[in-house]
């Protein structure tokens, strides 16, 4: 306990910070007690065993490590260029190190004539090697180090910068925190298990993370800690599912009646696909086990999840219970509506729309219906989260693109009943397998991996502002076939701060080049009413708009099949789950459709990395898996909202997937055997599972 209590200490009280830096560090790097520090890991190591001679150094060179004396110091430039420069010398030649702030420091701790080791990235300038801002250290202080091989380098920030806390500083911060550890850490690992998969020491990997002394070492501490941070996310998650199957008893779908078997054998508009067949068999055992069912649907854009959507909510309803959808736009909800009640025609179930313009009268008598059960199914947006939309049986939950919503407002719906309905959460944006193991691994999944018969698949071409108007001759070619264009922008207005095309200019250059009265222009964005907005979506639903110029907002929910181009300006600027997600909008009916990106002449590497990817594949897991690598887990659309249980602070969900796999095996088979945790070699996961998440709240019955 003892070392526990040492481990919680505010960081204030650790040799070297003191108030002022821990402030600095609690709110650049949440590091606000000793244990967070001793967690901080290092985001790179490099070799400090190699010398270069100056003669060597080379601008193309990454950072190294030169052992001569200062010659001088001499001050440059005016202004903001202002600048100490030192001449520093070994025995094959001299080159400038550079500060531009610290210069009395820097002389007043660095005299001339004295040898040090410096350390930087090489530079010219003028045609002279430099290195600004170098590393230095008295070369008779090298045996000081806690490690000779590995130097571990720590990100900081421009704030920790201007407080002296570089990463040399934070190494040597933590070096003071070690050497205060007189005694072993205790384990956070029963040894059952430490041995059993062969794992090093908690104590020595925490040490050799941060000063190893070879990469051998080094390599199997980070495999232990990796193999710990994942393995408690697993258990944690697994924990949850087993204890809602304990504790919950789900509403009993028994039957399959009236509802789902007239629209089966009358209403469906085509034969399922095998893969909407198997979702819909692992939908239905759920429903008929007694336990509530949690389940993620994944599917591509087009796949059909909403159908099987439907069909779910038939079964609820031949059991005699109610169901509701909740979209997170109007345009999406309105979608699912008038989709529904087309794929219900001539069936008696009462359906319902709800969102925020619903008026007053509506509302009232959807809440009265909902109350005498009259009303089977309702559709809407944040709008059924209301407190007075209050159901008499709800049964079945689908919450579509459920990224879009935070976790409390999901849990509000989910509360509107005093046993849980059934949860199915749906999703367009395909999830690779590690993200979804860790951000949905309390969730049953089931994948849609099959588009309906007779899709064509979408052509996708790249062309820059130069090529303008070949696009704009290809859009009149189309619209000659009575085909209608989608043109996306990423904003509404000019920005000072990002070089994008925005819609306001958009519609002046697409209004002179497409003129009236021969071509008609739709508009839609996010700042319109939506009564505005739901006038131009119909003038270009009911074929009498040509083109439609949008904002993102018609990211989902918008399926019309006669629009067989989209057109993506500034799509440099959009991520790949995006880019994919507004492609979708395309391709819904029987001719070929195009989705054109169009960029500025000079793409960064990555930008160029993305649409070369959108070109070569319409597979919406192989790109959502090429964006997990590009851009890493906290950027994928929707992951801050859905809440990864902690920032990973050492595995990488984009390279450790086999290892997730692993470990979630391994908690998986523990769990079988003691669902509880209550044997005494199982007690240390209970104290573990505590103190890393009982500051969170459990959303797991509603993912």
């Amino acid at each position: 306990m003892i070392i526990q209590e040492f481990l919680d200490t505010n960081i204030t009280y650790l040799s070297g910070v003191g108030p002022k830096r821990a402030e600095i560090l609690n709110k650049e790097l949440n590091i606000f007690t000793f244990r967070d520090l001793l967690y901080y890991f290092p985001y790179k190591y490099i070799d400090r065993t190699r010398f270069y001679k100056i003669a060597e150094l080379d601008p193309d060179l990454p950072f190294v490590q030169i052992r001569g004396v200062i010659k001088g110091y001499s001050t440059e430039g005016h202004g903001y260029g202002k600048r100490l420069v030192a001449d520093f010398q070994d025995e094959t030649g001299t080159i400038k190190l550079v500060w531009f702030k610290g210069g009395k420091w820097i002389t007043g701790s660095y005299s001339p004539g004295v040898e040090f080791i410096v350390f930087g990235k090489p530079g010219v300038f003028n045609g002279i090697i430099n290195i600004i801002h170098p590393e230095i250290e008295a070369a008779n202080k090298m045996a000081e180090r806690l490690n000779s091989a590995l130097q571990a380098q720590y990100s900081t920030t421009e704030k920790l910068k201007n407080q002296y806390l570089t990463s040399k500083t934070i190494s040597k911060l933590i070096g003071n925190l070690l050497k205060q550890i007189k005694i072993r850490l205790p384990e956070t690992l029963p040894a059952y298990l430490v041995s059993r998969y062969k794992l090093t020491d908690l104590h020595e990997s925490l040490h050799n993370i941060h000063f190893p002394s070879n990469p051998e070492e080094l390599e199997k501490s980070r495999y232990r800690l990796k193999f710990e941070e994942l393995f408690y996310i697993q258990l944690n998650l697994l924990r949850f599912k087993t204890n809602r199957n304990l504790k919950y008893n789900g509403f009993l779908f028994s039957s399959v009646g009236e509802n789902f078997n007239n629209f089966y054998y009358n209403n469906l508009p085509f034969t399922l696909t095998e893969a909407q067949k198997r979702v819909m068999r692992e939908i239905r055992k759920d429903l008929g086990s007694g336990k509530q069912m949690n389940r993620l649907l994944q599917g591509d854009v087009g796949s059909g999840k909403t159908l099987v959507a439907l069909m779910s909510m038939l079964i609820a309803l031949d059991n005699g219970y109610q169901a509701c959808i909740m979209a997170p736009t109007e345009i999406l909800a309105i979608q699912h509506y008038q989709t529904i009640c087309n794929l219900l025609a001539g069936i008696d179930i009462k359906i319902c729309l709800l969102t925020g313009s619903s008026k007053k009268t509506s509302r009232k008598s959807i809440a009265e219906s909902l109350l005498d059960s009259s009303l089977n199914i309702l559709v809407g947006t944040h709008a059924l989260l209301e407190e007075n939309v209050q159901f008499s049986n709800l049964g079945l939950v689908i919450i579509d693109e459920q990224h879009r919503f935070g976790v409390a407002q999901r849990a509000r719906l989910w509360q509107k009943n005093l046993n849980p309905p059934h949860i199915l959460v749906m999703t367009a944006t395909p999830i690779p397998r590690t993200l979804a193991m860790t951000l949905y691994g309390d969730l049953d999944v089931s994948v849609i991996d099959e588009l309906p018969p007779g899709r064509i698949p979408i052509k996708t071409m790249h062309f820059t502002d130069s090529e303008r108007n070949k696009v704009f001759g290809f859009i009149r070619n189309q619209i000659a076939e009575h085909r209608q264009i989608y043109i996306v922008y990423p904003l509404i207005r000019e920005s000072e701060k990002m070089d994008y095309k925005d819609l306001e200019d958009g519609w002046d250059t697409i209004s002179r080049a497409f003129p009236a009265p021969k071509y008609c222009i739709s508009i839609v964005h996010g700042k319109m009413t939506p009564a505005n907005k739901e006038l131009s979506m119909k003038l270009f639903k009911d074929g009498h708009a040509h083109i439609l110029i949008a904002t993102t907002v018609i990211e989902v929910g918008v399926d019309i099949p006669n629009a067989t181009v989209m057109v993506i300006e500034s799509a440099e600027r959009f991520g790949l789950s995006q880019l994919h997600q507004l492609r979708g909008r395309v391709g819904r009916g029987a001719d070929q459709s195009y989705c054109i990106l169009m960029s500025s002449d000079k793409l960064s590497r990555e930008a160029a990395k993305r649409i070369e990817v959108m070109i070569s594949t319409n597979d919406g897991f192989e790109i959502a898996e090429t964006d997990l690598q590009l851009r890493g887990p906290g950027d994928i659309e929707g992951t801050q909202q859905s809440g990864i249980p902690f920032d990973l602070k050492i595995a990488s969900l984009s390279k450790d997937g086999q290892l997730i796999e692993y470990v979630r095996y391994i908690a998986e088979d523990i769990l079988t055997k003691d669902p509880l945790l209550e044997d005494n070699q199982n007690l240390i996961f209970r104290t573990e599972l505590k103190r890393l998440f009982s500051q969170r709240q459990s959303w797991s019955n509603i993912s």
